[in-house]
């Protein structure tokens, strides 16, 4: 069975609809800082290898998540286009957050190698976005 996932346009509904949705933004600071759903938290899945100079899953993801999200939170998780929140909500997921679901197509849009998007994304919507910092 694949991952629960949902559209953007799922995700704007849940999340105005009143009934206690967050959405987790796993993106980098510096990529939330640039643009994000209204509201959204900031907890990066991904960081930084300095020795390879690749991005890695964050072995201090789940703990971050666990300090700030209570286990039956509502959680609609996302990134740039849909890849790193897809691995986010597995490990949610299997931690035992059984309210987790991936947004297809991210903050940005799914893109095919020549950066055409084939999947739309929050932004590319046109939906309400705020910038700055978390």
């Amino acid at each position: 069975m694949g991952l629960p996932e949902i559209t953007p346009h799922e995700a704007r509904q849940r999340l105005e609809s009143g009934e206690g949705y967050t959405y987790l933004d796993v993106r980098t600071a510096p990529e939330f800082a640039a643009g994000h759903p209204p509201g959204a938290l900031n907890l990066p899945v991904a960081e930084l290898n300095p020795a390879t100079g690749r991005m890695e899953l964050s072995p201090r993801f789940l703990g971050a998540v666990q300090e700030r999200i209570a286990r039956d939170a509502k959680l609609i998780v996302g990134c740039q286009s849909g890849g790193r929140s897809g691995a986010a909500v597995q490990i949610l997921l299997d931690a035992g957050y059984p309210n987790v679901c991936n947004m297809l197509g991210g903050f940005g849009g799914m893109k095919d190698p020549s950066g055409q998007i084939v999947r739309e994304g929050w932004s590319t919507l046109g939906f309400p976005v705020e910038r700055g910092p978390a």
